[in-house]
């Protein structure tokens, strides 16, 4: 059964007149109802995607909550091993650095500084970008503290192997013979000035002794000054290596040369009263990267233990110096 034909009612004859439909009626009659279509199908297609996902988007969902728990995991992995590294590290600086004499390292260079890079800029358009940002963060210094802490070991390695060396170097014995102290005169510390009547620092160690008495090298190590010196008189340096040196004032005689080569034990020189000095004695310092010790914490080679306490309670007073 074919489509009813449509009527019209012509007011002017009175008579109801069939429609003739143009091909312009039938165009615009088609595109309306292609355009109704098209405009239905569109509307259930993005209804379809916003409450239903597809096999592709499905798979990329269970993908990325994958690799979200695997991030997750990762990061926890880092911190634990961040645990491991920074017990190495208080070992490496606290115990073995400081056993072997050696400057711990610092935590910036241990661990560099990557704040301020824009090597995770690439993850600012990601999902998940924070998680991912701060886990490739972590695990860029963790290999950054990894390879620190191996040249350390290879540093510390080689202190260990030169260690034999290094011992024979370190002043270690008191420059004169005082086996039972009485010749320790005046330690390291705020003195009175024996000329001058003010009180200032004495960067060293006197020891009191009659004039011409020998005077021994502490360590191992080559002369570095063997002369007149002012306010300290005949005096001599010897560098010990290592970053030690050691001084020797107010010599009555000097027995060795510049760039002459001692070992411990070796007599230098002779006490002596020159420079300033109130009467014969030798003045000792000791120092390390540029920096005066106290000579009282280098003796562990004379004295025990009851000798070192005594040493330290003479050598700690408060009085006036020779020099």
């Amino acid at each position: 059964m074919g489509k009813k034909p449509k009527y019209h009612f012509n007011q002017e004859l009175l008579r109801f007149e069939r429609i003739q439909k143009t091909a312009f009626d039938w165009l615009k009659s088609f595109l309306f109802h292609a355009f109704t279509g098209v405009s239905m199908g569109l509307i259930f297609f993005f209804l379809y995607l916003t409450f239903f996902d597809t096999p592709l988007t499905k798979r990329l969902r269970e993908e990325n909550e994958e690799l979200k728990v695997q991030y997750k995991a990762l990061q926890k992995q880092s911190e634990g091993l961040r645990e491991v590294l920074d017990d190495l590290q208080q070992r490496d600086n606290n115990l073995y650095r400081a056993i072997l004499q050696a400057e711990p390292i610092a935590s910036n260079v241990r661990e560099g500084d990557f704040s301020g890079t824009n090597r995770y800029a690439s993850f600012a358009k990601m999902n998940n970008s924070e998680l991912m940002a701060s886990t490739t963060q972590q695990v860029d210094v963790l290999t950054k503290m990894v390879y620190v802490q191996s040249k350390s070991y290879d540093e510390l390695l080689e202190l260990v192997k030169n260690k034999e060396t290094r011992l024979l170097c370190l002043p270690a014995i008191q420059p004169v013979l005082n086996q039972d102290l009485t010749r320790t005169a005046s330690g390291y510390g705020p003195r009175i000035d024996p000329i001058y009547r003010v009180p200032t620092f004495h960067y060293g160690m006197d020891f009191t002794a009659p004039q011409g008495t020998d005077v021994y090298a502490t360590g191992e190590g080559k002369v570095l000054q063997a002369g007149w010196r002012r306010g300290y008189g005949n005096c001599i340096v010897i560098d010990h290596g290592y970053q030690y040196q050691t001084l020797y004032a107010h010599l009555h005689t000097i027995g060795v040369k510049k760039g002459q080569k001692v070992v411990r034990g070796e007599v230098i020189g002779g006490v002596g009263s020159t420079g300033k000095s109130t009467g014969p004695h030798l003045h000792y310092e000791v120092h390390y990267r540029g920096k005066p010790q106290n000579p009282a914490n280098y003796y562990y080679m004379d004295l025990s233990p009851e000798e070192y306490d005594m040493m330290v309670q003479i050598a700690s007073n408060f009085g006036q110096t020779m020099d």
